[in-house]
């Protein structure tokens, strides 16, 4: 991203955004990157958000349900709607009516315009990392990050 500085600068400025300044709470921002990354095969995003996920509350069996998406058994209906919309967003490009109304019911107006704008981010950031093959750091295990 050096050959092209201010993309880097909008970039970091964008993806800045969502995890310190964002409106949605932490464990539902990560569950949504989680599932993203997962659906995007992305290793890099995945490996480093498994940890961060933890840290904001989403255990290692979430972990796994993530995995699996949201017909898991196990799921809240507000935790199985924050997958389904992510599944919705990345195969259909928008959220069902069903969905959107369990994510209206937990989540203000803010939360819920932030919300698919975060997946289409971290979804940026695998088409990004997963093209240019960026090379996992010592401590991310990637995909196999449980």
């Amino acid at each position: 991203m050096l050959h092209n500085p201010e993309l880097l600068r909008n970039h970091r400025r964008h993806g800045t955004y969502f995890l310190i300044d964002g409106t949605l709470d932490a464990r539902v921002r990560e569950l949504a990157i989680l599932r993203t990354a997962w659906l995007s095969q992305a290793p890099f995003e995945w490996g480093e958000h498994v940890a961060i996920a933890k840290k904001a509350g989403v255990t290692a069996e979430e972990v796994e349900r993530v995995i699996s998406g949201s017909t898991a058994a196990g799921w809240s209906d507000f935790d199985r709607a924050i997958i389904a919309a992510v599944e919705e967003l990345l195969s259909d490009a928008m959220i069902s009516d069903s969905v959107w109304s369990v994510l209206a019911e937990n989540l203000n107006e803010a939360q819920l315009l932030e919300f698919p704008m975060l997946v289409g981010q971290y979804q940026s950031v695998a088409f990004f990392q997963n093209s240019l093959r960026i090379p996992l750091r010592a401590d991310n295990p990637g995909l196999t990050a449980r």
